[in-house]
Parts: C-alpha cells; structure tokens; sequence
C-alpha cells in the first residue's frame, strides 16, 4: 500500500470515529484562543480550560490585560508551567495588539508569528480555528502519531507539517489535525499503547 492510499483510508477511520471536532481550548473571540493556545505549550488543554477562567475573569482582552501586572498574570497561569515566560509573552503581546492593530488579532501567519511567544504551531491554530484558513497545526503530539502511522519519517515537526499538507487535501486539513488530536488521545496515546485497541494501528500492524 503507498503513503497516499494508507493516508486516504485513516483519514477515512478518522472521519468515522471523530466526525464532530470541537475546539478543546475554550474561547469566545480570537484573543481568548490566542491567549488559550499560547498557555497550552506543554500543558494539558483540560488544566488550561480550568485557569483561563481566572484569567479571562480578570481581563478578556488586551486593554484590560495590560491593566494587570506581569506578576498578577503570572500568579493566575502558573499551573500551566512556564508561567515565567508566558505571562510576560501575554502582557507584551498586548501592548502590541493595541499599538499596532487597534486590540485585534491580526489574520496573517506572518503578523501572529511576529508576537511575543507566538510561534507557527499557535499561529496555526489561531489562523486555522478562528479564521477559518487552511493550516495543520502540528505539536509533538501530532509528530508522535504521525511518524507512528507511517506518514512521514520527518524529524521534526517542520518536516511532518510539510509531509501532511502534502498527503491530505487542504480543505481537510483543519478538521483532519483536530480529529488525529483527539484519535491520539482516545486510542493511541504515547505511554500504554496497545495497537490492538487503536482503530488505525491494529489495521496496520504499527507498533
């Protein structure tokens, strides 16, 4: 079987098994995904679900969140790690939103990908989620599952990006990266794997 035959029959399985793909990270407008996205670099998106609360109680959008201080932000997000340098990127990076674009988040990957702790994946995410452009977001998470199926042998997820876009057609592609999220996640996680209780490995023999 070729690479894009095997592509077409998960993206079958997929569609099969997650035909509803809602957005993990809870928002209401692009800057509370964007802020969202951002806290969840290595965290989980159910403890990221659990803090923007507090933090979007306090401040929603970039006027009010450089009311707060650096530390105040800090205090609120640091569950999700790295609250160091995340809360530093989200005070900065509103600044910028209000100097440059009048509190909007910009539509362009090259304007997101230019915000403090902003980088593709995340600009991805917003570009793909909120402004309905094509893009496959690619984390660790989709890297891992992919090389596990034999869709790409990339080492980084710069190359597994490229590889995906090149395998599945580009109106697929914000659904389809939701759908392996979730398939990682529900069948074929990183740790305690068992291929027979993956729809996706146990068809094709992958360890």
């Amino acid at each position: 079987m070729t690479t894009p035959q095997k592509a077409k029959e998960i993206a079958q399985i997929l569609e099969q098994f997650f035909p509803e793909t809602p957005i993990p990270l809870h928002h209401k407008d692009a800057y509370t995904l964007l802020i969202s996205v951002l806290l969840s670099a290595q965290c989980t998106d159910e403890r990221v679900n659990k803090i923007t609360p507090l933090l979007f109680g306090r401040a929603d959008n970039p006027f009010e969140m450089v009311g707060l201080s650096v530390e105040e932000i800090r205090e609120i997000i640091r569950p999700c790690g790295l609250s160091p340098r995340k809360s530093k990127a989200i005070f900065d990076l509103s600044h910028i939103l209000i100097a440059k674009y009048a509190g909007n988040v910009p539509d362009s990957f090259e304007a997101l990908e230019e915000l403090p702790g902003v980088g593709h994946k995340t600009a991805s995410v917003v570009m793909s989620q909120w402004f309905g452009v094509p893009a496959f977001p690619v984390d660790t998470h989709i890297h891992r599952l992919a090389t596990r199926w034999g869709l790409t042998s990339g080492k980084n997820v710069e190359t597994t990006e490229a590889d995906l876009k090149a395998l599945f057609p580009e109106n697929t592609w914000n659904k389809l990266h939701l759908q392996i999220i979730f398939m990682g996640r529900s069948y074929c996680p990183a740790r305690g794997h068992k291929k027979e209780q993956c729809p996706i490995c146990s068809k094709y023999g992958v360890e």
